[in-house]
């Protein structure tokens, strides 16, 4: 093997570990959703993860990826095979842990009420069009022209180095449109006050948020693409933002042990943007504001606008994710220690496009939907539960047979007695 391939070789590599530790990711927004939920909705959650997981890889192989870079894997497996479309084929996979983000996200906001397969179906359009369309403009094979015209009036090109924008702003603006249009759940509000669901597992919630945590490292860092631009600033950085979002999720949330392990996401929502020019110190800062935007706007958007955003995603990931973006064009410069470069004006122009671009799609996406085969489930199916009226099964069962077994003791015991 001579040095060029070794090289090669080696960057397949680096780029599948990436892949994998970003997969894995998609267990903590599975554990994430299920602590969040009731427990009468706790296997929806996770099958929804794992569908929408499946489904995003066979349209993002499809149509995505062809979309964003212009390269198509329609053909013989012998060509595959090649050292370069090898690499194209694990970076298939890499950038699909991305595209595949988006229905997770989404999936958070319209929890407990959504139908299962009309939401696969938005989740397939958005993974295997939508997004890919976007990403084109960023990253991809329509880039040069988008970032030409960003340039040309903020003076610099948008830059998102590990998708604040592309990914979590673009999947959270995406949820809006389905969380306003399903409504809220059935008594979560009434015309007097808001009735807070309480969630079914914080455990279980802590464990989604510690294995998002450990991915984001492959999700920022391996977003070099190969191993001769991996950075130990992007880890660094990735690693304030985050204990950033958690020394203020602490205080300003009295000790709340959700907001506390949201703030973590938050700041590495936040991060991702600018994670390569950051000075840590900075990092720490840009996370910290962004977990007081996630815990502030959660609440006013649950308890002022009345929206049932059950895991609270058009905040996490459409705010925190906008706040990424346009916060890269302030702390990266030098004056904060960063390495510069970048303007605050083509930040914030790219940044509004994810959100115009998402919001367009998002409502055209859903009200189709919901006007067609319907999005919501009926009274019925959301009292008893999405885990049986949808997969005919309940999370803990045992627990049912239990109060079945006492109740017919019960019954037993009183007719012994009469």
């Amino acid at each position: 093997m001579n040095l060029n391939s070794l090289i090669k070789s080696s960057n397949v590599l680096f780029l599948l570990l990436g892949a994998i530790m970003i997969f894995a990711m998609h267990a903590g927004f599975a554990f994430l959703e299920v602590g969040s939920v009731r427990r009468k909705n706790q296997i929806n959650a996770l099958v929804k993860i794992l569908t929408d997981w499946a489904v995003s890889t066979v349209v993002y192989f499809l149509i995505g990826f062809p979309i964003a870079y212009g390269i198509n894997f329609i053909k013989p497996a012998g060509e595959l095979m090649s050292v370069d479309m090898g690499f194209n084929l694990v970076r298939f996979f890499f950038l699909l842990t991305f595209a595949a983000c988006i229905p997770a996200i989404i999936s958070g906001g319209i929890a407990e009420r959504a139908k299962f397969w009309p939401q696969v179906i938005a989740g397939a359009v958005f993974a295997g069009v939508l997004y890919p369309f976007f990403e084109s403009l960023i990253w991809g094979q329509n880039s040069t022209m988008f970032q030409s015209f960003i340039k040309s009036i903020g003076g610099t090109e948008f830059s998102d180095y590990a998708g604040s924008v592309v990914v979590h702003s673009f999947g959270g603006w995406l949820a809006l449109p389905a969380i306003l249009i399903l409504g809220p759940r059935k008594g979560r509000y009434s015309k007097e006050k808001s009735h807070p669901i309480p969630i079914s597992n914080v455990p279980f919630l802590a464990l989604g948020s510690w294995i998002l945590a450990v991915g984001w490292f492959g999700f920022n860092v391996m977003s070099a693409q190969n191993l001769g631009d991996i950075s130990g600033l992007v880890a660094i950085n990735s690693l304030f933002a985050m204990v950033g979002g958690i020394i203020t999720a602490l205080i300003i949330s009295k000790n709340d042990p959700v907001f506390i392990h949201n703030g973590a996401l938050a700041g590495l929502v936040a991060v991702c943007a600018g994670s390569n020019l950051y000075h840590p110190l900075a990092a720490f800062v840009v996370g910290g504001i962004a977990s007081i935007i996630f815990v502030k706007g959660f609440t006013i958007e649950t308890e002022v606008f009345k929206i049932d955003d059950v895991l609270g995603v058009f905040v996490l990931h459409g705010l925190v994710g906008s706040w990424g973006g346009i916060a890269s064009g302030i702390f990266t410069h030098k004056i904060f220690g960063g390495m510069g470069g970048l303007s605050f004006t083509s930040q914030l122009i790219g940044t509004i496009s994810a959100a115009i671009v998402a919001l367009a799609g998002g409502f055209i996406v859903y009200y189709a939907i919901d006007k067609t085969i319907g999005f919501r489930m009926s009274a019925s199916q959301e009292e008893l539960g999405s885990d049986l009226s949808t997969h005919s099964l309940e999370a803990y069962p045992e627990e049912s047979l239990g109060v079945v077994n006492s109740l017919d003791s019960y019954k037993e015991n009183n007719l012994n007695a009469v």
